[in-house]
């Protein structure tokens, strides 16, 4: 066997192999290595976008419990008002009812004192009767006795 045929024959035997590696066996594997480097750098971008609407969404929930808080302390600032309204109207109507019941108990206090004059007058006329009885010494018939009084009553 004749070396240079041999290397010769190798080279040809190689040529043909690159060739049909070229031609069928080279595409499809950069055609694949093409996909999975596109699949790469669109799992980066989707990577980088979501890391965006991430910083986005952290930003949105603090701006909304930021919100949040401020609205909680208004309600909060609104319901302290409106205690402080309904405790100072509980005591404008205390005072309202106490002022009625003593202008109800003065009427009263006014009406029994009135009852006591009028008691007392009677008693006064009765006594005033029975002691010019006994000073003039007789006795007064009724309609005198009546007539006297109311004089007495007038007078006083």
């Amino acid at each position: 066997m004749n070396i240079n045929a041999t290397i010769i024959g190798q080279t040809i035997a190689f040529a043909v192999f690159v060739w049909f590696c070229m031609k069928y066996v080279w595409p499809p594997i950069m055609q694949a290595l093409n996909d999975r480097k596109k699949q790469i750098a669109d799992g980066l971008d989707a990577a980088a976008r979501g890391q965006k609407e991430l910083e986005l969404a952290q930003k949105k929930v603090l701006e909304e419990l930021r919100e949040a808080r401020e609205k909680a302390q208004e309600i909060i600032e609104l319901a302290n008002k409106r205690s402080a309204q309904i405790v100072d109207e509980a005591k404008e109507q205390a005072r309202e009812e106490a002022d009625r019941i003593k202008v109800a108990a003065q009427a009263d206090i006014e009406q029994e004192a009135n009852r006591a004059r009028e008691a007392l007058r009677a008693q006064v006329a009765t006594l005033a009767v029975v002691g010019a009885e006994r000073i003039l010494g007789e006795n007064l018939d009724e309609s005198a006795n009546s007539r006297l009084v109311d004089d007495l009553v007038a007078e006083l």
